[in-house]
């Protein structure tokens, strides 16, 4: 159903053509993407962009850090609106008042800055966004990766808090002019198909390959008509997941008929590219060939047909036991014992988030088990709509009845179950979710402490029609029922009730309230000459998530303390890394004071005189990583390791541009090595960086380095940076964004 096309192609009269006399330079100006990041840029260079973006959205995971960021380095009122919703951080038990202490400080911070509050359980992130923010031809930044409003006709980003921290004081999100994909639909899906559906097949055909990757995919054709407008949002969130840049649709009624049930008709326009447009690269998506699929742990992108997997499931889930065996070491996850008489069971189905808890993707679920019961066994269906709006018409249609008369349990509006806060499986457990993620842990499992469960992404249709089947894992094009066609009428009865709204209303004399673990960032060193660093982690994974680099889950709780949070950091993929970082930081302490601890005076030894050497070559942690930064924009997968003392990390490509540009804004030297290059390298090795702050104040892209092994033995290596913008080279040599506004400040 999907087929990806190398080369360029034209869209003339509405169909794809390879062979035009069209300009392609001029003609790339002919799409939906380039005439809206135009119409952002303020650089005036088409091809180096200086985005200003047109509202912003965070969570309680990360609205605190910014803020707190932003007001050290000069904040007095947000210059645009943004919205602080309250979805990640929402049970309030957990590490005692602190989650609710982050909600009241988000509140104190609305009014003080002019800012709209979103309290708990009201909406998660993303769905407020769509709801209240999205507007035709225009551009949201979010600090969650799945940030993507393009079905609403809005291009969406997910960053790093650093990145909302420059709008917030009124710089810009710089970036290339990326290039465009063109994604063109055709076709109508089959009773049973839904958005996860065609989004997994989506991210499994361009994951591994990174055929979009840093790119923006622009969806066209005619079987955009043949979508409701959850089915395309339902796919577009999940675009994340396959690592462009972001995401846009062409725009039509049902897309108008949006914006009037949520009472913002002006916000509709029309978007189309112009005919002749050139797109860099294209997919073709089939709709009708679509199949009920379901993502193994631990990747979206490890996607099947329900079919094909029920079918060779003992073989398939061995696989996911071996790789489970090889993340986590010393614990075994049993999954071949779920087939049983050429069945497959599974524990538990939940049905939430941006992704998920869609009006549609309910309704439709509550349709298929009407009448039906989930049993008394061991699965059980958790269902958590997306917004109080959204929960209100479901009430109203009868779709919660059904449910809860079936034995499902109708919950708040919370992301949880997409990052491992609600809902944990019991120990050996397969949870079927129409969530975003199934990474590791993003069921909220301990390897660490011998607890080990997973995720099998699924869609709302297919989890239900499970349900209906005794936990047995069914497809939903394999039963018959009515599909519903309940128009959805949005009340913000509620919202008028319950949110702050007050951009454009900062109150500079309002208290800002900060509960005790509410604390400041540690001061952080700028650049110096040299930089020596030790291997304190080395991961040989494909691909390393910022779930692995620092855990989600009940770690959240800990997001507005810097130093309490570090103490997590990679503890679920290499449980010694804090340690070892930590006692490398406590030698460069020593260094700072000017001591000569024996350890820094005999490594640098090896460099060069170690008296001159010391006071001028930093010393920290470093973690090398194949691929590093897939999934979360969260900052913290960064600034952890900074605060740990980390100043580099070495990889051959980073998965994503938010997690490269989390590195830079916190100070870590993003390093890449050349392409064939190897890095035979251990933890406990020591890599040397000579003159790397001349090399970065002047742009140097290739670094000769020398790698001591634990052996005694030397090596030279070569290390690379490439693409620093001024602002990031300046960035790095201040230390962090921290830094480099408060030297603007002076």
């Amino acid at each position: 159903m999907i087929t990806l096309h190398d080369g360029g192609v034209f869209l003339k009269n509405g169909v794809p053509v390879q062979d035009c006399s069209l300009d392609k330079a001029e003609a790339k100006k002919n799409t939906i993407a380039y005439s809206i990041l135009a119409g952002h840029n303020t650089s005036g260079n088409p091809d180096k962009l200086k985005i200003k973006f047109d509202a912003m959205v965070s969570h309680d995971i990360t609205y605190v850090g910014i803020i707190q960021t932003a007001r050290a380095s000069g904040l007095t009122e947000f210059p645009l609106p943004y919205a602080m919703t309250n979805c990640h951080n929402s049970l309030c038990a957990v590490g005692g008042t602190i989650n609710e202490d982050d909600h009241v400080f988000g509140l104190s911070a609305a009014k003080k800055f002019g800012g709209i509050y979103v309290p708990a359980n009201q909406s998660v992130i993303h769905s407020y966004a769509r709801e209240e923010l999205t507007a035709c031809g225009n551009m949201i930044l979010g600090s969650d990766s799945h940030t993507r409003y393009g079905a609403l006709g809005t291009m969406g980003v997910g960053e790093g808090g650093p990145e909302l921290v420059k709008q917030l004081l009124k710089n810009t999100w710089d970036l290339d002019m990326p290039e465009v994909v063109l994604v063109y639909v055709t076709g109508t899906p089959k009773r049973g198909i839904g958005p996860h559906d065609i989004a997994l097949s989506l991210v499994k055909a361009t994951f591994a390959s990174g055929f979009v990757k840093n790119r923006v995919l622009e969806f066209v054709g005619p079987g955009i008509k043949n979508l409701p407008i959850d089915f395309r949002n339902g796919v577009d969130v999940m675009t994340t997941e396959t690592t462009c840049l972001s995401s846009i649709w062409e725009t039509d009624e049902i897309t108008e008929g949006f914006y009037k049930a949520h009472e913002r008709g002006e916000c509709y326009k029309k978007l189309a590219p112009k005919d002749g447009a050139y797109y860099d690269r294209f997919i073709t998506l089939e709709l009708d060939k679509a199949e009920s699929m379901i993502a193994l742990p631990f990747h979206p992108s490890n996607a099947y047909t329900i079919h094909e997997f029920v079918e060779n499931a003992t073989e398939i889930l061995a696989s996911v036991e071996k790789e489970a065996a090889t993340k986590f070491k010393g614990v075994n996850y049993h999954l071949t014992n779920k087939v049983k008489d050429g069945k497959v069971y599974a524990d538990q189905g939940v049905i939430a988030g941006c992704a998920g808890g869609l009006f549609d993707n309910i309704d439709e679920a509550a349709a298929i088990l009407k009448d039906k019961s989930c049993g008394n066994g061991y699965f059980s269906l958790n269902v958590y709509p997306t917004s109080v709006p959204v929960s209100l018409e479901l009430t109203k249609v009868g779709a919660t009845s059904e449910l809860l008369k079936a034995g499902a349990v109708i919950k708040p509006s919370f992301c949880g179950p997409c990052f491992g806060a609600g809902d944990v499986p019991a120990n050996d457990g397969l949870s079927l979710r129409h969530t975003t993620r199934n990474f590791p842990n993003r069921e909220g499992s301990k390897p660490s402490d011998g607890q080990l469960c997973g995720v099998a992404l699924m869609d709302a249709r297919s989890i239900a029609a499970t349900a209906a089947n005794g936990g047995i894992i069914t497809a939903a094009t394999d039963i018959d029922y009515e599909v519903p066609h309940n128009e959805y009428h949005f009340d913000k009865t509620v919202y008028r009730n319950r949110l702050y709204y007050g951009y454009g209303k900062a109150d500079k004399d309002a208290e800002l309230i900060l509960g005790p673990n509410i604390t400041d960032w540690p001061k952080m060193e700028a650049l110096a000459d040299n930089m020596l660093v030790k291997l304190a982690a080395v991961i040989r994974d494909p691909v390393t998530t910022t779930d692995e680099l620092i855990p989600s889950g009940e770690t959240s709780s800990y997001r507005s303390n810097p130093l309490r949070l570090s103490e997590f950091a990679l503890s679920r993929r290499v449980p010694e890394y804090v340690g070892r970082s930590k006692a490398i930081h406590a030698l460069d302490l020593e260094r700072r004071d000017g001591k000569a601890p024996e350890e820094l005076v005999k490594v640098l030894s090896n460099f060069g005189d170690a008296s001159s050497l010391l006071k001028n070559t930093q010393y920290g942690s470093c973690v090398f990583a194949n691929r590093p930064g897939d999934g979360s924009a969260r900052e913290q997968a960064a600034s952890c390791q900074k605060v740990l003392g980390g100043y580099a990390n070495i990889c051959y490509e980073y998965a994503t541009k938010r997690y490269r540009s989390n590195c830079i804004n916190w100070g870590i030297l993003p390093f890449t090595l050349p392409e064939g290059a190897d890095f035979p390298y251990s933890e406990g090795d020591y890599v040397f960086v000579p003159n790397v702050r001349e090399g970065i104040m002047n742009g140097v892209e290739t670094f000769a380095a020398k790698v001591l092994k634990a052996d005694g033995t030397m090596d030279d290596i070569t290390l690379q940076i490439k693409g620093l913008t001024p602002d990031e080279k300046t960035i790095i040599l201040d230390g962090c964004l921290i830094n480099y506004y408060a030297e603007q400040n002076k």
